[in-house]
């Protein structure tokens, strides 16, 4: 049978590699994915930092098992954070969209003869 940490780690293991495969990507859309897959891989890893335990009470009772609150705290904290910041990211490249007429990331891609915000060509 497979254990919940073999299970945990695969899925880290797997959000981080798509992560980091969508962050080398050439457009805006999937960096911001990437950023955001990266943040719920780190999320999952901090709570697995708190021993991962079935059916364990939390701490208020007095029991030999009892499962940490800290990382709990923190990935609530991470998730605000991460979402936050994803919407930050997601302003800038919109922006960047708009004053550059391209959602390439470093926009060197060929621009076309007519602006793109203009109504007419």
């Amino acid at each position: 049978m497979i254990s919940l940490e073999f299970l945990l780690a695969s899925a880290i293991g797997l959000l981080i590699a798509t992560g980091i495969y969508l962050v080398l990507r050439a457009r805006t859309f999937p960096v911001v994915l990437g950023l955001a897959m990266i943040g719920y891989a780190v999320n999952i890893f901090l709570f697995t930092m708190g021993r991962v335990q079935i059916n364990s009470p939390a701490v208020l009772t007095n029991t030999t098992q009892a499962t940490d609150p800290l990382p709990q705290a923190l990935v609530l904290t991470a998730i605000v954070i991460g979402f936050a910041t994803t919407a930050f990211i997601v302003q800038l490249a919109l922006r960047s969209r708009f004053e550059s007429g391209t959602d390439h990331v470093d926009s060197k891609e060929d621009l076309p003869a007519i602006d793109p915000r203009e109504d007419e060509p």
